[in-house]
């Protein structure tokens, strides 16, 4: 499989560190809080009215708030290893506290799995099996359950996460189920033209950037960065009656490098429903290319079986 090259956004900030020199900026420096809180709300009122052109370019106020449930179909090509790995897939929603979402991999005998979230319950198909009994002799223990609760509990914020991204580009907002707050970071410039970036906090550590065509005023990109994982220690210590190393190394290892930077672009916008969604979905870790989503359709307030967001235990 050839590797996708990904041009590299280089990102200009409109908004000054420093002093705020504009005629707008000097009226807020006389408000109370001073520069910086005026500067805070400067860059929310600029995010409110970039995602209100969006909300606009996507539809309207009107329609995006009369969609309650949305079903999706379509397909997707994930590289794992060296394979191109086609998956076919449902996604359910019913705003704003179901999600889920159905893979099946037709080359592939093994069931369908389902991932999502029925309020503050963790949506997963097949459910992962107990521990059947008492570690086994020289393995590590089984979890505990706590172990098991916060395992539980790490996998939903992820899967809560996803939805976050998805639903950011498809509406333009976000939901109670999520909810996120949005500040005007500047403009990101490259070839294909200009786009207006938003920094997005959440829940947990959530945090990204949010990337809107400047003159369509469509959603074109969400980019994130993984928490970098805590270091593990450097090795096991000597077994006893082991010999003690003979020196230090000379060079330990140092910190482990951050996770690569993570994308999600938004691509070939059609009109469904009134509403324009991006039937063609582009997945990126660093330079490279690891998914490709193309939607077959989407639904618009469509019943959905409740049975889709049954909660297993």
């Amino acid at each position: 499989m050839r590797i996708v090259r990904l041009a590299t956004l280089v990102i200009v900030l409109s908004f000054a560190c420093g002093t705020l020199a504009t005629p707008v900026a000097r009226a807020f420096q006389t408000r109370e809080g001073g520069p910086e809180k005026a500067a805070l709300q400067m860059k929310t009122e600029a995010a409110g009215g970039v995602l209100a052109a969006a909300r606009e370019a996507l539809g309207g106020e009107k329609k995006l708030a009369a969609v309650k449930t949305l079903v999706a179909t379509g397909r997707t090509r994930q590289i794992r290893g060296e394979n191109l790995v086609p998956i076919e897939f449902e996604i359910a929603i019913e705003l704003p506290d179901r999600y889920m979402r159905k893979d099946e991999i037709p080359a592939q005998e093994s069931e369908p799995t389902t991932v999502g979230f029925n309020g503050e319950e963790l949506i997963q198909y097949p459910v992962p099996a107990a521990p059947a009994g008492p570690a086994r002799a020289g393995g590590p223990p089984a979890p505990t359950p706590e172990q098991q609760d916060a395992a539980r509990r790490t996998r939903l914020a992820n899967v809560r996460q996803d939805f976050a991204r998805l639903t950011l580009g498809l509406f333009a907002a976000s939901f109670s189920s999520v909810p996120l707050t949005f500040s005007y970071a500047g403009k990101a410039e490259a070839p294909q033209g200009k786009a207006d970036v938003l920094d997005v906090k959440g829940p947990g550590n959530f945090s990204a950037r949010f990337f809107v065509d400047a003159d369509k005023h469509l959603p074109i990109m969400i980019s994130w960065t993984a928490p970098t994982p805590p270091q593990r220690g450097r090795g096991a210590p000597p077994s006893r009656g082991d010999a003690p190393p003979a020196s230090a190394p000379a060079n330990p290892p140092g910190p482990p490098a951050p996770p690569p930077e993570s994308r999600i672009y938004f691509a070939d916008y059609r009109e469904a429903g009134g509403i324009q969604f991006p039937f063609r979905l582009r997945r990126a870790v660093g330079a490279d290319t690891v998914e490709e989503t193309t939607f077959d359709g989407f639904k618009i307030n469509t019943k959905i079986d409740p049975k889709k967001f049954e909660v297993r235990k």
